[in-house]
C-alpha cells in the first residue's frame, strides 16, 4: 500500500484523516498543499513526511518559488519530524533536479522498510505476541513500515505472531491506521486502551515492544506521546522494547531534549470521535511527542542492523 504518488505534476496522498471508514485521497497542487497536509496529518508519519516535503519542494520548484523561502516554511509544518529537515536539505544540497532527487527518495524509502523488516524479524520468535504504539507501518511510510515493517515480515515468514496495538491517543492512530493496516493482511490484532499496556506486561501477555520513531539521538529517541509510558512499563516487567527507524531519523548532532516537542489543539483531548468528553473551558496540555531514554531501549532495528546505544559510536565508525 503506498501512501503516497507523483503524477501529472501532483502529489496525490492518502487522506489518513478518512481512515478506517474512507480510503480517500487528497491533492497537493502546490507546495502550500503539502503544508497543510503535513500539519492537519493528512499524511504522517517521519519518512512519509519526510518524502512528501520533498515532493513539497518539487511543487515548489514547478511554480518558480524561491526553494529556500519554501524549505522554511515546509519545514516549520511539523518541527519534530527530523525526516522533514533531512528530506528538504538534501533536495537543496542535491546537484539532481528536485523532481529526480525526490523520486529516488521515494523508491529508497521502499527498500529502506523492507531492510528494516527483515534485520527486525531475526529478534522475533514463534508465536510472540507483540505490541505496538502509534502507526509506523504502510501509512507511516511510502510502503511497507519500519515497526510494522518488522511485524510484518515475521508473519510472511509464518512466526505465528499476534499484534496488540495501543489506541494512542489523542488521534487514535494505533486505533484507526495499525489495527485497519494489519486486519488488511490478515495479521492477528488486538485494541487496548494505551493505559492497558502495563498491565499486559504484568501479566506476561506481550513479549516484545516495537515501535517507530519521528527522531532518534544518541541519548534516546523521541515519539508518539505515550511512548514513555510503554518504555517504562516494559522495562520494569523485563520486556525487550525496540525501536524501528531508518537513518534518516537519525539526529547525531543534539540530544532528544533539544527537541521541540509540537503542542496540539486542546480540541483533539475535548473532543473523541466528535463529541465533547470534558468540561466546557477545561485547561488542556497536549504534547503530540515524548521523550524516551535511551537507558529504556533495547536496541535501534535499522536498515542496516541493530543498533544499541552503547554501541553507537562503533556502529557509525564503521560504516564509513
Amino acid at each position: 500500500m503506498k501512501t503516497m504518488k507523483w503524477k501529472d505534476n501532483r502529489l496525490i496522498l492518502i487522506d489518513q484523516r478518512r481512515l478506517p471508514d474512507d480510503l480517500n485521497c487528497f491533492i497537493c497542487n502546490t507546495y502550500e498543499d503539502v503544508i497543510f497536509a503535513i500539519k492537519e496529518m493528512v499524511v504522517r508519519g517521519a519518512p512519509a513526511i519526510g518524502v512528501a516535503a520533498a515532493f513539497g519542494m518539487v511543487l515548489g520548484d514547478i511554480a518558480g518559488e524561491n526553494l529556500n523561502v519554501v524549505a522554511k516554511k515546509l519545514k516549520s509544518s511539523r518541527p519534530t519530524a527530523i525526516n522533514l529537515f533531512w528530506a528538504v536539505d538534501r533536495i537543496l544540497k542535491s546537484d539532481n533536479p528536485p523532481l529526480d532527487e525526490a523520486i529516488a527518495m521515494y523508491k529508497e524509502d521502499i527498500d529502506t522498510n523492507l531492510a528494516i523488516g527483515r534485520y527486525g524479524a531475526e529478534i522475533i520468535e514463534k508465536n510472540d505476541t507483540i505490541l505496538t504504539h502509534c502507526n509506523a507501518g504502510a501509512l507511516a511510510c511510502v510502503d511497507y513500515g519500519t515497526a510494522l515493517g518488522v511485524i510484518r515480515t515475521a508473519h510472511h515468514q509464518d512466526k505465528n505472531i499476534n499484534v496488540i496495538c495501543d489506541e494512542t491517543r489523542p488521534l487514535g492512530q494505533g486505533a484507526r491506521l495499525s489495527v485497519w493496516e494489519m486486519q488488511q493482511e490478515d495479521i492477528p490484532v488486538k485494541l487496548i486502551p494505551d493505559v492497558a499496556a502495563g498491565y499486559l506486561m504484568q501479566t506476561l501477555k506481550i513479549n516484545k515492544v516495537i515501535i517507530g520513531a519521528d527522531r532518534v539521538c544518541t541519548d534516546g529517541i523521541v515519539n508518539k506521546i505515550g511512548s514513555l509510558m510503554v518504555a517504562l512499563s516494559a522495562k520494569r516487567f523485563h520486556v525487550p522494547f525496540y525501536v524501528a527507524a531508518p537513518l534518516s531519523t537519525f539526529d547525531l548532532k543534539n540530544s532528544i531534549y533539544d527537541t521541540e516537542i509540537e503542542e496540539r489543539a486542546p480540541e483533539e483531548v475535548m473532543f473523541y470521535g466528535g463529541c465533547r468528553i470534558a468540561p466546557i473551558g477545561t485547561e488542556v496540555i497536549n504534547p503530540a511527542f515524548d521523550i524516551v531514554p535511551a537507558d529504556l531501549i533495547t536496541g535501534i532495528i535499522t536498515e542496516k542492523g541493530i543498533i544499541h546505544f552503547d554501541k553507537f559510536s562503533e556502529f557509525f565508525l564503521n560504516m564509513k
